[in-house]
């Protein structure tokens, strides 16, 4: 499994097992998707990518970046969510499948967007994950 992969599947369990999270979005509407969801609120994980680490003594180290968005009907909502998501993801470590093995995962940034409709919210939280990676 590729790590990107291992990192979005244990952002979802994280997110589904976290009371805090759930109870602002309940675990059903956390998805692996894209474009705009029919349940609102939402988190939608997008985007990865994965970069070899350069300060890494050995080639085994990637950072691995994932993108969660947060789609709500209210601007404090995506704020409240994307606090949630932090917490749950900084508090404890992340456990990865196939052998990889997150050393330090944090929220990089987040960020808060109205759509054009007027009523959409859009939150935008993209994780760093520090990892050792398995051949």
């Amino acid at each position: 499994m590729s790590p990107d992969l291992a990192l979005q599947k244990a952002l979802l369990a994280r997110l589904a097992a976290t009371p805090d999270v759930t109870a602002l979005v309940p675990s059903s509407a956390m998805v692996d998707g894209h474009g705009l969801p029919q349940r609102f609120p939402s988190i939608v994980v997008g985007e990865g990518q994965v970069v070899r680490e350069p300060l890494a003594l050995t080639g085994d180290h990637r950072r691995i970046y994932a993108t969660l968005h947060v789609w709500t009907k209210s601007m404090p909502a995506a704020r409240a969510i994307a606090g949630a998501v932090t917490a749950a993801v900084e508090h404890l470590p992340i456990q990865l499948e196939s052998g990889h093995r997150a050393i330090s995962t944090v929220v990089r940034d987040a960020r808060f967007l109205r759509d054009p409709d007027g009523e959409t919210a859009h939150g935008i939280v993209t994780v760093d994950c520090l990892a050792e990676v398995a051949p």
